[in-house]
């Protein structure tokens, strides 16, 4: 993950789906290795997650989440249906806490605010102009910036926010000093 991000292409928007994704991966790893089942309980297994989490807790910020929840791939039928634990983002709790958190460090004014929300609300719902086909249809398969670019005019508020998020790369410099 660390040689995945530290590139200069955007992917900060990628994080948190990594993040979540290798938690996965080590779990079904070390379950193989052990021959347990989903539902049995791994001493090691807990052992390993909660090191993670705590490094996740540590090395992330709300604006992971943001980017994450402003990825028009992760609110697609495509996605969802990969793994039947997946939820859109507006319906994580985790998620919906940090980017609200985010909304309020950039738009201090309640009226902006508010309006960003509503946007939000649209784009998350596929409600009014993002309930096109096309819209709902590119989501799994664009880029995200450019899937903004192209169907986010509605929201411009939000638009002008994802394209400066979604451009941002990532680095591992500070995993590299400690």
């Amino acid at each position: 993950m660390l040689r995945f991000c530290d590139t200069d292409k955007p992917c900060l928007h990628l994080v948190y789906e990594m993040w979540d994704s290798m938690i996965e991966q080590v779990k079904a790893s070390i379950y193989r290795r052990e021959g347990k089942s989903e539902n049995e309980k791994s001493s090691f297994y807990s052992v390993v997650h909660q090191i993670l989490v705590e490094r996740w807790t540590k090395s992330s910020t709300p604006l992971h989440c943001l980017a994450h929840s402003l990825n028009p791939r992760y609110y697609s039928g495509m996605w969802l249906h990969e793994n039947p634990i997946r939820v859109p983002p507006h319906k994580d709790v985790e998620i919906s806490e940090m980017r609200i958190k985010c909304f309020k460090r950039y738009f201090p004014d309640s009226d902006e605010r508010r309006v960003v929300n509503i946007e939000y609300a649209k784009f998350s719902g596929c409600l009014e102009s993002f309930s096109d086909f096309d819209s709902i249809c590119d989501r799994g398969v664009m880029e995200p910036m450019v899937w903004w670019l192209a169907h986010g005019s509605s929201a411009p508020m939000l638009q002008s926010l994802t394209v400066k998020l979604l451009s941002q790369p990532c680095s591992s410099s500070c995993c590299e000093r400690n």
